[in-house]
C-alpha cells in the first residue's frame, strides 16, 4: 500500500513537490523550534571572555591544517568522558566559536580541556614532531610552523569580520589587533600592558615557541591550544555545583 502510493506521487509532479514541502518543513521544525529558546539554551558566563588576535590567528591555523578532523572540541555528558576530559562542555563556551569546532571524529583525545595541560615546550616539541613526545604517535608533523612566520596584517578584518557575528570586539581591540598579536608572543614590548587591559589580567603573555626573536605560526597555534577550555571558569563551577 504505501509503494503503491509512492510510485503515485512519483508519477504526479505536484504531488512530488508538496510531498517534499511537507517533509522540509517537518525537518525544519525540528532544527528551527530550538532557536526559539536559546536564551535558555546557552548558560550565562559572565566572566567570558573572547579569543585574543593571536589566538583567534591559531584558531585559524588549527582549521587550516584541517585539526578538527581528528580532534573533536566537545566533552560528551557520558561518565567515561567527565572521566577521562573533565567538565562536560557547556553551550556558553562556543559562543563565540564561528564556526564551532565540536566535532564526532576522535582519531586523537578531544580537546576541549586542553589548556594548560602541557607546557608550551611540550606543544611545540609534539606539533613539531609528534613521536618526539608521544612514540605511538599517527600524527603528522607540522614543522613549518616553527619556521613560518606569522601573517599579522589582516588580523584586524578577521576581528571584524567576528564582530559582525556578534562577538563582542570594540573598536580598540580591532585597530590594535596586530600590535597586539606581538605583544601576546613578545612579552618585552611595551605594548603588553595595553593587551592584558584590552583582553584581561589573565591572558597568557609569553614566547610560546621558545622563539623570542620572531612571532611564528607555532605561536599562534600553541596561544590557541593553551585557551581551550579556559575562556570561562563556568563549567568548572557548574562541576562542583552537581557533585
Amino acid at each position: 500500500m504505501i509503494i503503491k502510493t509512492h510510485y503515485r506521487i512519483e508519477k504526479n509532479s505536484i504531488a512530488l513537490v508538496l510531498a517534499i514541502i511537507l517533509v522540509s518543513g517537518i525537518g525544519g521544525l525540528f532544527e528551527i523550534a530550538p532557536l526559539f529558546s536559546i536564551d535558555e539554551t546557552v548558560e550565562s558566563a559572565p566572566d567570558m571572555r573572547v579569543y585574543t588576535p593571536l589566538e583567534l590567528a591559531g584558531r585559524n591555523i588549527y582549521m587550516r591544517e584541517g585539526c578538527y578532523a581528528c580532534h573533536s572540541q566537545m566533552v560528551r555528558t557520558l561518565k567515561d568522558d567527565v572521566d577521562r576530559y573533565g567538565p562536560y562542555s557547556l553551550a556558553a563556551e562556543s559562543q563565540y566559536d564561528h564556526p564551532m569546532l565540536w566535532g564526532s571524529k576522535r582519531t586523537g583525545p578531544d580537546l576541549a580541556r586542553l589548556g594548560e595541560k602541557y607546557s608550551d615546550h611540550w606543544h611545540t616539541m609534539h606539533l613539531n614532531n609528534p613521536r618526539d613526545v608521544v612514540p605511538e604517535s599517527i600524527m603528522p608533523a607540522y614543522r613549518w610552523l616553527l619556521r613560518t612566520p606569522l601573517d599579522t596584517q589582516d588580523l584586524s578584518l578577521h576581528l571584524n569580520a567576528m564582530r559582525r557575528v556578534g562577538v563582542p570586539y570594540d573598536d580598540a581591540m580591532i585597530s590594535n589587533a596586530t600590535q597586539d598579536a606581538l605583544a601576546q608572543a613578545t612579552p618585552e614590548l611595551s605594548t603588553s600592558k595595553a593587551l592584558m587591559e584590552r583582553y584581561g589580567e589573565e591572558t597568557n603573555v609569553r614566547v610560546f615557541d621558545g622563539k623570542a626573536d620572531t612571532v611564528t605560526e607555532m605561536d599562534a597555534l600553541v596561544a590557541y591550544l593553551q585557551i581551550l577550555g579556559r575562556l570561562t571558569a563556568l563549567p568548572y563551577q557548574e562541576s562542583s555545583s552537581t557533585q
